[in-house]
């Protein structure tokens, strides 16, 4: 036996050893956080060795792919080649036949949120962040939601809530009022707490709606630092008249949200949002596209030449509305969330528009609550805490849906799960890209291997799925975060405290030729007009 397969022999020996005792130990598998934050038994550090070598796969990137081994040290790719020689101490791991790819980053998750003024959604900065692990994602972006209106209070309130952080992660910040103070704490946000996106809420009356006037000041306001305008595209007082009809009509149960919040209302404001950007001549990004009405405004604005991104979700993509019509509340009800899942063909037309470039990348909203927590609206839908699952099972189906349909190369799937969401938001190739120098967050997935979702084996804390039952192929084998192996052979082993708040710097690429167009525009006024007055 040659030294190159003794080595990999040991190596792999030592991963089965190391899987085992962490079988045997369920704190090192997955730690409560609630309970077991802090313990020292709670976690390990991960891979047994800082260096790891993944040999014989194909790594892809969102531009090109190729057979290479991929060599890690200290939580950066150091080297992408061939034929990569190494010395002793280091993990190896081989993945040929496989795909070795940058893990997945989820632009759009509420970790730890209180929400309708009820307990938090039930996965913390702990356990939500493991589910990702488990599904392939090694970095999300969650919404601070200010408190009192206030961005400081609430930046420093979920600084708390992610100190038990297992993987890396970013803050986009919602403004819900204006005034001087905001637009101050606005600057604070971006220079120095690394924000570049604020999201503005259509929806929700009188709880975090916004009007057209704080849109427009709160979109000048983002043009002029440079950070991304974000928007939850609904029409907030025709939603609450729905929801009033609704009740009217005597229709209380999980169907009355859906019919309450029609796909019209989530174009017109789409719609609106699109053309109040095009106004203040600022890049737009639109969350949870969820209908055709919404992503035909989208298409046509970026047709015209607007800069304006569009991110459905996985619920959106591979889901449709039947499940709210369930005859049992608590399956019904796990269904609930805003915009809501639409009726069948809005999923198709999304996955269409996503395949040809019209929407750019898959979030999740990731927004979860259990069945007791859901069981609040038994009697009237409005009371039925909005969200639903999907930080863990996003790659696998959009894999499923996408690359096993034909609709998607690849590489595209590298491009719409990762490496776009890093560009929108400035981190790459840091993120998003298996290169030199880019951190260390891999994944090895097995085209030819198939999952299975239930909440019996999923790590989130919900005791439901919305994908329950879901088979498909292409299963995640390996997640690396930060140089360190958390989850292999369908073991997870994550450390709270582990993860690191990842800076976004502002002017990312979509704020590229901004200040021509404006240029063009003023020159284009021949204003203001020279006039004389007549005099008798």
């Amino acid at each position: 036996m040659d030294s190159l397969a003794l080595h990999c022999l040991s190596a792999l020996l030592l991963l089965i050893i190391a899987t085992s005792a962490a079988a045997s130990d369920p704190t090192n598998q997955f730690c409560d956080a609630r309970i077991g934050y802090g313990d020292s038994g709670c976690g390990v550090s991960g891979a047994s060795s800082s260096k790891i070598l993944i040999k014989g796969g194909t790594v892809v990137n969102a531009h090109h792919q190729e057979i290479a081994d991929v060599y890690v040290e200290d939580g950066i790719i150091v080297a992408v080649r061939p034929n990569i020689k190494v010395g002793d101490d280091i993990t190896v791991l081989d993945a040929t036949g496989k795909f070795v790819m940058p893990g997945g980053i989820d632009p759009h998750t509420h970790l730890e949120m209180e929400f309708m003024g009820i307990d938090q959604t039930i996965d913390d900065f702990f356990s939500g962040q493991a589910a990702a692990l488990a599904g392939g994602t090694t970095m999300h972006i969650d919404f601070v939601i200010p408190v009192g209106g206030s961005l400081t209070a609430g930046f420093e309130a979920y600084e708390k809530k992610a100190k038990k952080s297992a993987m890396d992660y970013g803050f986009h910040v919602a403004i819900t009022k204006w005034d001087d103070t905001v637009s101050k704490e606005m600057e604070i946000m971006v220079n120095e707490k690394g924000i570049n996106s604020f999201k503005f809420f259509m929806a929700y009356k009188g709880i975090l709606m916004v009007n057209d006037e704080l849109l427009l000041e709160g979109f000048k306001k983002c043009k002029s630092l440079g950070a991304l305008a974000m928007v939850h595209a609904e029409n907030g007082d025709a939603v609450f008249e729905g929801q009033k009809r609704m009740i009217e009509l005597g229709i209380t149960g999980p169907e009355g949200h859906a019919l309450s919040r029609p796909a019209v209302l989530e174009g017109e404001a789409t719609a609106r949002a699109i053309r109040l950007a095009a106004f203040v001549n600022t890049p737009l990004y639109v969350v949870h596209v969820m209908s055709i009405d919404a992503m035909e405004e989208i298409a046509k604005a970026r047709k015209s030449g607007q800069k304006v991104i569009g991110e459905p979700v996985v619920s959106g993509l591979v889901l449709d509305d039947s499940g709210l019509w369930d005859t049992d509340f608590v399956t019904a009800a796990k269904y609930v969330m805003s915009p809501p899942i639409r009726a069948a063909g809005h999923d198709k037309a999304l996955q269409a528009a996503l395949s040809r470039g019209i929407l750019q990348l898959v979030g999740t909203d990731h927004c979860a609550f259990n069945s007791t927590q859901k069981s609040l609206g038994i009697d009237d839908f409005r009371k039925i805490p909005n969200g639903v699952n999907g930080i863990e099972e996003r790659m696998h189906l959009v894999w499923d849906t996408m690359v096993e349909s034909g609709q998607i190369s690849v590489s595209d799937y590298v491009r719409i799960t990762s490496t776009e969401c890093a560009r929108i938001f400035n981190i790459y190739p840091r993120k998003g890209a298996i290169l030199a120098g880019s951190d260390a967050d891999i994944i090895i997935l097995n085209p030819n291997s198939s999952f299975e979702i239930s909440a019996n084996t999923h790590h989130s804390r919900t005791d439901t799925n919305i994908y329950e039952g879901r088979r498909g192929k292409g299963k995640v084998e390996v997640t690396i975060a930060g140089g360190r192996i958390v989850w292999v052979n369908n073991e997870l082993t994550v450390t709270p405290g582990s993860g690191k708040y990842v800076k976004m710097p502002p002017f990312s690429y979509l704020f590229e030729g901004i200040d021509k167009t404006d240029a063009i525009y003023l020159s284009s006024l021949r204003a203001p007009a020279k006039r004389y007055r007549s005099t008798e």
